[in-house]
């Protein structure tokens, strides 16, 4: 019941995430993605610091910096670069290699077993956001082709090492720690390169609270949550949720139609996420058995 509630929980984060891509285009202004990515990630990591009160030092401070760099500053520049250089199904569908990603690097790194059904999940979760998303007539660009694997890459390793350099405080503290390690080494990129932000009307400041504390701030805390109580490859496949909440979404607010291709590749997602979760509860047993 424990790791089900767990499961639960992990995955709201990326449901929530889906609203990311409405939420930017239909009330952000448009053109300001580092300045996004900032807001986002800053203004939400100070927060949790001011209400859990600790600061990291030591080796913390510099592995606070690192994964906040994987998990956020490199993972959003890439990944806008690709949304700007792709077709937003190509850019999907590349990303969605990350469960993949995470199951070799736990075994690196985490000396972790690798379950074939595991990986047929992994590349049925891939192949579902590619029928999901992806459109007869998508463009290809080398450059977004890169971003968005090398952003694949960089959360895959934020995924990994957020699990195996588990810090002395609660999740939430390390939530906050790598928000705004993210945030501050945005915030310089965010300024040079980009214009400042032109007048907020009332749906762009909503648009920004809503991307800081419910799809920053307390996503990345149930995410990190979940790293630390599950595992990467158990939680990883959880992200192939968001192109499906996302998709789900523009049904419900923005009216659009769903094909029977497009139907089939929801179902092939949802199919890989629970096959992954099996391959993942097998693959504990025999530990929880010993134990």
């Amino acid at each position: 019941m424990a790791r089900r509630t767990d499961l639960i929980l992990t995955a709201l984060a990326p449901a929530i995430w889906g609203s990311t891509y409405i939420v930017t285009t239909e009330l952000l202004p448009d053109g300001y993605p580092m300045m996004v990515a900032m807001l986002r990630a800053l203004p939400a990591g100070l927060l949790l610091l001011v209400v859990t009160r600790s600061l990291p030092c030591g080796i913390w401070l510099a592995r606070s910096f690192l994964l906040g760099a994987l998990n956020f500053s490199v993972f959003w520049w890439l990944l806008f670069v690709a949304a700007y250089r792709l077709p937003g199904g190509v850019a999907a569908t590349v990303g969605a290699v990350q469960p993949l990603v995470v199951l070799y690097l736990s075994k690196l790194l985490l000396d972790q077993g690798i379950r074939p059904a595991a990986v047929i999940a992994g590349i049925g979760g891939l192949l579902g956001v590619g029928l999901l998303v992806l459109t007869p007539g998508a463009a290809l660009d080398w450059v977004g082709l890169l971003a968005a694997l090398g952003g694949a890459i960089s959360m895959a390793f934020g995924t990994v090492l957020t699990r195996r350099w588990q810090p002395p405080v609660p999740a939430l503290t390390f939530t906050a720690w790598q928000l705004t390690a993210g945030g501050l080494l945005l915030l310089p990129v965010a300024f040079l390169v980009e214009p400042a932000l032109p007048p907020l009307d009332t749906a762009a400041v909503f648009g920004f609270v809503w991307l800081g504390l419910i799809g920053g701030a307390a996503t990345y805390f149930l995410w990190f949550r979940g790293i630390a109580r599950l595992d990467p490859a158990t939680v990883a496949p959880l992200g192939l949720l968001s192109p499906v909440a996302a998709t789900l979404l523009g049904l419900a607010i923005l009216g659009q139609t769903l094909s029977a291709v497009q139907t089939a590749g929801m179902l092939l997602v949802l199919a890989s996420v629970w096959f992954a979760q099996r391959a993942q509860l097998h693959a504990a047993a025999p530990v929880a058995t010993r134990a």
